[in-house]
């Protein structure tokens, strides 16, 4: 086991190839401080690094997900304050889909506003049929303009411009329907399911799952032409690797692939 910095708002497991990493501020309902999204980044980051971890399933200890933001340390402050907090937000979800490594959001109780806009941007979402999610800033008179950027390029416009502007609550099953999640299951299954797919995940080429995902945000907003150029490139580049050739080879010789993640 890889020894972790201390830290006090995030928790982090290794159970290899998966590591877990959970939101450790229940009391305050996981309310994402400027403390907890630094610590947050960091343990992202850190497994960026990492060699035999393969895919991340991210967690909330207690009855919720994620509040959003820490109401108490938007008062009072600067414009250069605000700007800071924001930014750094900007900054823990840009970090989350540029690390090699899938992370799959396994959500129980309520995720709301910044918190909604952490799942969406996960690259999977697991959630209990229980869970629920909103953006509900329209309320309190702070759109949450940084949360759609993520929720309106999972769900789509219409969708997310109603979640936005009347801030009222979608429950698991709208989620999944709506594209936000992957899949609901009952609430003691939520984590359960988010490790077993991670571990299906995490039987694959690391060097193949970073290509991918690296991949897929790069493609995703491209005009379909240039997209296709790309990828091509990409995927040409990809079956040269030592992992690509060693699958091909056994695939075909009907054995199980030794990845090197070279």
């Amino acid at each position: 086991m890889v020894a972790e910095p201390a830290l006090e708002y995030v928790q982090i497991k290794d159970a290899l190839p998966v590591v877990t990493i959970t939101l450790n501020r229940p009391a305050q309902r996981n309310a994402l401080s400027s403390a907890m999204m630094r610590e947050l980044r960091a343990a992202f980051e850190r497994q960026a690094t990492r060699r035999d971890c393969q895919s991340i399933v991210l967690r909330a200890a207690g009855p919720v997900f994620c509040s959003g933001h820490d109401l108490r340390e938007l008062t009072g402050r600067t414009l250069e304050d605000e700007r800071a907090i924001f930014d750094l937000c900007t900054s823990l979800m840009t970090t989350i889909q540029q690390i090699p490594q899938p992370v799959i959001a396994a959500v129980r109780g309520v995720a709301t506003a910044a918190g909604c806009q952490l799942v969406a941007t996960c690259d999977l979402a697991i959630a209990a049929e229980t869970a629920s999610f909103a953006t509900p800033g329209v309320k309190i008179g702070l759109f949450c303009s940084t949360p759609m950027v993520a929720v309106s390029r999972s769900i789509g416009r219409k969708r997310a411009l109603q979640m936005l502007l009347s801030g009222q609550p979608i429950d698991a099953r709208t989620a999944a329907d709506w594209g936000l999640v992957n899949e609901v299951v009952p609430a003691e299954r939520a984590e359960v399911r988010a490790h077993e797919l991670a571990a299906q995940i995490a039987a694959a080429s690391g060097l193949t799952l970073k290509i991918g995902k690296q991949a897929f945000y790069e493609q995703i907003d491209l005009p379909q032409p240039a997209a296709y150029a790309r990828m091509s490139e990409v995927m040409a580049e990809n079956a040269m690797t030592c992992d690509a050739q060693e699958g091909i080879g056994a695939f075909l010789e009907k054995r199980a692939p030794q990845w090197r993640g070279e």
